[in-house]
């Protein structure tokens, strides 16, 4: 035959064909908001290196939260900066510390689903995630720490936690103490295959959890390995994990793809502070168009298998996705 007969081209001459034969649909549903709440009255922030993101107070928390609930978007990722820190962390599963006071504002005040990150990074003077002697992260000694801080987060209210320090173990320790503390309903996101990432900076400016000395390569995951994140991936599911998240997203869409396709779960992607900046501050030079770049990142995060984008571009995207 001479000219083709199949013409793909014909099914995109207009939006209204386009959008009928699409195959990727992303929704406001798929959004996990995270933010960040400190210490203080009256304070809403803007964080230097993430455009458009704050840290807020307990009191300004609130009215940041019911802005995310108006937007339709359905869940909070929380992370906490405590007043104070020492080495092992105590603010992180104090009964009345700032992220377990401000779950417990959210949940009475708004119909937010409640995820709350669990590791010790931001409540340690030394950074690290867990326990910390003779320049190492110590493991054992760091799950019990762990599943406190988890244990603390379902009884303030949370409706899901999600450790985020990649320890050896620290799923089952969770998913034990919870059942042992009457949390049995209590879900665990697992940030389960945790790369040790350059995306990163921004959020450790954010959440103020820049280690002291070292980094954490020792306990986050080499950025060239996929088989391993598999291998992290079916351990977390056999420790009772209920669903599975990949961080970063969109340097890591292969193992996004890959864990899909493996595990029959729940699949998250991070789509990480640094993904969000590299977009916000070019928008605002006026080198891209912001809106368009961030729903087709947005887009290929969720083609590639996640079913929920934590992202801190979730209120835009959702305002743009409804029409706004």
């Amino acid at each position: 035959m001479g000219f083709p007969v199949e013409r793909p081209r014909r099914l995109r001459r207009s939006e209204s064909l386009r959008r009928l034969v699409r195959e990727t649909r992303l929704s406001v549903d798929d959004f996990v908001y995270p933010m960040f709440v400190v210490p203080g009255d009256g304070v809403a922030e803007e964080i230097g290196s993430m455009p458009g993101q704050h840290r807020y107070s307990l009191d300004r928390l609130l009215d940041a939260a019911r802005r995310v609930e108006d937007a339709g978007v359905p869940a909070v990722l929380l992370f906490g900066i405590p007043e104070t820190k020492d080495p092992l962390g105590t603010e992180a599963y104090a009964p009345h510390g700032i992220v377990q006071r401000a779950v417990e504002s959210l949940k009475e005040r708004t119909k937010l689903l409640v995820i709350t990150d669990v590791c010790l990074c931001e409540y340690t003077s030394h950074g690290h995630c867990g326990v910390f002697e003779e320049g190492r992260v110590v493991n054992d000694a760091t799950l019990e720490l762990l599943a406190r801080s988890a244990v603390s987060h379902a009884r303030a209210g949370a409706d899901v936690v999600a450790p985020s320090d990649m320890m050896d173990g620290r799923v089952g320790a969770i998913r034990r103490a919870l059942d042992e503390s009457g949390f049995g309903e209590t879900a665990i996101l697992s940030y389960a295959a945790k790369y040790a990432s350059a995306f990163y900076g921004p959020f450790r400016e954010a959440a103020e959890s820049t280690p002291q000395s070292g980094d954490r390569q020792g306990y986050q995951m080499d950025p060239a390995n996929a088989e391993e994140a598999l291998r992290e991936m079916a351990l977390d599911v056999e420790e009772g994990a209920d669903m599975l998240m990949v961080k970063p997203a969109l340097a890591y869409l292969d193992v996004i793809r890959r864990a899909k396709e493996a595990f029959h779960f729940p699949m998250a992607a991070y789509n990480v502070s640094g993904e969000y900046s590299m977009i916000a501050a070019a928008a605002r030079n006026g080198w891209i168009d912001g809106r368009r770049a961030t729903l087709e990142v947005l887009t290929a995060i969720k083609r590639a298998g996640a079913d929920i984008i934590i992202t801190y571009a979730a209120l835009d995207a959702a305002g743009w996705l409804r029409g706004r």
